[in-house]
């Protein structure tokens, strides 16, 4: 059976001063099976928001193509759910308003009842119950993040593509919200690709980790299985002596190895 994802020949370029060709990447292949979470990493420039947004349906490639499910990928779409590092959240509207919003696109049909009750839930899952009411001037940074990630899973979507979701947040505010998302993900079974320069978040989160060679002309230069089980936890992992392995693999990758794929 084919996989859930499949990203075949993905190529994205644009014209330059002088009429030169500017590669990002160039043939891009790899599969995600339903339920997978994966992270991308490389350095800045190298293409990893344009493969997200190639896969969110909001960018065209400029060869290859995406598939979902069996269905090629043609502009966004409510099967996939995306969160970006700035929480896109309307200001005008409260926390309940906002997860409602993408609820009442979803499901048109539905009454205030249904939708409340459904955004209720979602807003539970974050641990944002007491907030309904407050619109996101009223919110931190981490609490607007919750509320993006709610509104992505509140569509129910086939994926959830996130884009380095935590990468503005302190450190505290960030673990706590990675082990939230990794406790939703292992009970829903979300697929999900995203985005992160963390290796250690990528570690914590991703059952594959793609690697990213330095651009132009960037490749996927590797796919790393992650050995951790399942049932890792952010203040336990480190105790795994393949922790430390796949850690030193990452690291080693973007500091030294993710050059040579760029010169060759």
């Amino acid at each position: 059976m084919a996989s859930f994802l499949q990203v075949q020949g993905l190529r994205q370029a644009f014209s330059a001063p002088g009429g030169d060709e500017l590669v990002v990447f160039d043939d891009i292949n790899f599969e995600i099976e339903r339920g997978e979470f994966v992270c991308i990493i490389g350095h800045s420039g190298c293409g990893k928001t344009t493969i997200l947004n190639v896969l969110a349906g909001l960018e065209r490639p400029s060869a290859g193509n995406a598939f979902i499910d069996g269905r090629e990928i043609h502009g966004p779409s409510l099967d996939r759910g995306v969160v970006f590092q700035s929480h896109a959240l309307m200001p005008w509207m409260t926390v309940r308003g906002n997860i409602g919003f993408a609820v009442k696109s979803r499901w048109p049909d539905w009454s205030r009842a249904q939708i409340d009750a459904h955004v209720q839930q979602f807003i539970d899952m974050v641990h944002l119950g007491g907030s309904e009411d407050k619109k996101p001037s009223q919110l931190s940074g981490g609490m607007k993040q919750r509320v993006g990630i709610a509104r992505a899973f509140s569509i129910q979507p086939k994926m959830l593509l996130l884009d380095e979701p935590f990468g503005a947040l302190d450190a505290l505010t960030r673990g706590n919200i990675q082990d939230e998302l990794l406790a939703i993900v292992q009970q829903t079974r979300q697929t999900v690709f995203m985005i992160t320069h963390d290796v250690d978040e990528a570690i914590l989160l991703s059952d594959k980790i793609f690697l990213m060679s330095n651009g132009p002309r960037a490749v996927l230069a590797e796919v790393v299985e992650n050995p951790l089980p399942r049932d890792r936890a952010r203040a336990t992992m480190h105790h795994d002596p393949r922790f430390y392995e796949l850690r030193n693999r990452l690291i080693d990758f973007l500091v030294n190895r993710s050059k040579t794929y760029a010169m060759a």
